[in-house]
């Protein structure tokens, strides 16, 4: 097992990785460790990774630089594990079933490394290898990597390396026990922050909630149009970001129509509630949504894309929505989408889903190709 190089020795920070009940007052708690490791990550510094005493240093592999690179490769245990996708692409067995870890050779550097995770020479160099798959022994904080390097807005690949004794002055998260730091199927409690009334061109009567995480992730909005009512049910839509679509006015996409369209529709009737869910590119960010947008430029479709970036087709969290719903004391729905996963994911969050209420608005010749993929291949209704 590796040991940290001494070149690389950081001071040790307030010893804070205690018992809550021991925890000091100002040494951070679990889900502001949990924000330090995401903001860690993006700037390419590593983590380390605990469960059930093992220790694995993790690093996200798109920003990792050439000194701690160089650091991870030099014992010849380091591996970079990608999603099944990722894989499928480079034509590498996925032993662990949902993911593969590579061996990482000894003169990797980051320009090889964003070769085989970032998609965006794959035309251009199609040949990439070869590869030693590993295979055996347990990938479960593999799994637990790539899960945050993808809650961080990073490509979902990551950097590991198995070490005795944890690097000190590194974030450190523990998993897979009573009182985790990191659990990626669990979702935040939500806040609501403040709230005011906000005239808009699309409704004179309306308000803005703010509705904030306590991991530290992204704001979410609730644009509430009128006065509706909580005991009967809310025409209501679940508008993921679209800063190209609702800011730009985007002809790629059919999110600024959708978002213009829904209101209008609020307002005609009187009341209702749009949640704007922060989760740009169907949750893999702005990023990521950019480099799927030239694949696509290369003739891919759009599940292609996120498929060749190593995601899943949808890779957005719409608990949120059922959360900030439930939060405003509303329990049913009439849900203005195209896309029906929309409600069964809305029911089985306990909320009643009484209609779904069509949204066909902002189809033009640039974004045939996009819809007529989402209806063949993510089930939406065109």
């Amino acid at each position: 097992m590796w040991r940290w190089p001494d070149l690389f020795h950081i001071p040790p920070p307030p010893h804070y990785l205690v018992g809550m009940s021991q925890r000091h007052p100002f040494a951070p708690a679990p889900v502001e460790i949990m924000a330090r490791a995401r903001s860690d990550l993006r700037m390419g510094l590593p983590i380390v990774l605990s469960r059930g005493g093992r220790l694995m240093l993790a690093a996200g592999a798109e920003v990792i630089g050439p000194e701690r690179l160089a650091a991870f490769v030099s014992g010849g245990d380091a591996a970079l594990a990608i999603t099944h996708r990722r894989a499928q692409t480079l034509k590498v067995a996925a032993y662990d079933g949902d993911l593969a870890r590579l061996a990482l050779p000894l003169d990797a550097t980051p320009g090889w490394l964003n070769a085989i995770v970032d998609p965006a020479g794959d035309l251009v160099h199609p040949l990439k290898g070869p590869f030693k798959a590993l295979r055996g022994g347990d990938a479960t904080l593999a799994r637990d990597a790539i899960a945050l390097a993808k809650s961080a807005r990073l490509l979902p690949a990551a950097v590991l390396r198995p070490v005795d004794t944890a690097p000190e002055g590194l974030t450190r998260l523990e998993l897979g026990r009573e009182g985790g730091l990191f659990d990626p199927d669990a979702a935040s409690p939500l806040h609501e922050v403040v709230s005011a009334r906000l005239p808009m061109a699309a409704a004179r009567a309306g308000r803005l909630r703010i509705f904030r995480p306590e991991d530290g992730g992204d704001e979410h909005y609730a644009v509430e149009i009128g006065t509706p009512q909580r005991d009967a049910p809310v025409l209501a839509r679940l508008h993921s970001a679209c800063f190209t679509g609702d800011i730009l006015g985007s002809l790629k996409c059919d999110c600024g129509p959708q978002l213009a369209g829904a209101l209008a529709q609020m307002e005609e009737r009187g009341s209702g509630v749009l949640l704007y869910l922060n989760q740009e590119g169907r949750g893999i960010g702005l990023a990521n949504k950019m480099r799927a947008y030239a694949l696509q430029d290369q003739g891919f479709d759009t599940v292609e894309a996120n498929h060749r970036l190593g995601f899943e087709d949808d890779e957005r969290d719409f608990r949120i929505g059922a959360a900030i719903l439930g939060a405003m004391g509303f329990s049913q729905v009439r849900l203005l989408t195209n896309n029906p996963a929309k409600v069964d994911m809305l029911s089985a969050c306990g909320l009643d889903v009484i209609e779904r209420v069509p949204l066909w608005v902002g189809r033009n010749p640039l974004n045939a190709g996009y819809l007529d993929t989402k209806a063949a291949k993510s089930g939406h209704l065109s």
